[in-house]
């Protein structure tokens, strides 16, 4: 077992400097849907983005957790996500409904995150709403490789309705976990 490189105050962290790069590759990924829509170059940054989330988890674990890290990363996941989504709900390329019920979903979480947090309780993530993310990317990479033909549109419908369900759902036992942990 090895020790904690950084303590719980550290701000500086090579896992929080990879955090960062992804929320800075956020407007780069979403012009080029806007410019492009499928694009090769658009589905490998994607996917290398992509690939940063689980880059910084792996260094936080191995270099020590932080409460800034607990905080930016599933914030610039959510920068990332919405921000290609809402890139592709201007060129239409997913229909908006679904995007705005996660994105309802996302703001009510931090709300209800925020509001138990006053009060000192912490609702950490769940399995399920790491699924959402991850459907939410597929769905991403989905739209903007090039060469999936005819499967493309009913498999981005899919994968959308998925990642909305998982939204809907683990936004449910986020709020019964909060309640739970609020009344005891």
């Amino acid at each position: 077992m090895s020790s904690s490189t950084f303590g719980p105050t550290a701000i500086a962290t090579p896992a929080n400097v990879i955090t960062a790069v992804r929320v800075a590759m956020t407007p780069i990924i979403a012009m080029l849907v806007l410019d492009h829509g499928t694009s090769a170059l658009g589905a490998v940054l994607w996917v290398l983005v992509s690939l940063t989330d689980k880059a910084d988890g792996w260094l936080a674990r191995r270099q020590g957790a932080t409460r800034s890290g607990a905080f930016l990363d599933p914030l610039a996941d959510k920068i990332l996500v919405f921000g290609v989504l809402v890139a592709m709900v201007i060129k239409a390329e997913v229909w908006w409904v679904p995007v705005a019920i996660m994105g309802a979903r996302e703001l009510w979480m931090s709300w209800h995150r925020a509001r138990l947090a006053r009060v000192g309780i912490s609702v950490p993530a769940r399995p399920l709403g790491k699924l959402k993310t991850f459907f939410q990317m597929l769905a991403i990479m989905a739209v903007i490789t090039p060469g999936i033909g005819a499967v493309r549109e009913p498999l981005v419908v899919l994968l959308i309705w998925i990642a909305t369900g998982l939204a809907l759902v683990s936004g449910y036992f986020y709020y019964v976990d909060g309640r739970r942990t609020s009344l005891a």
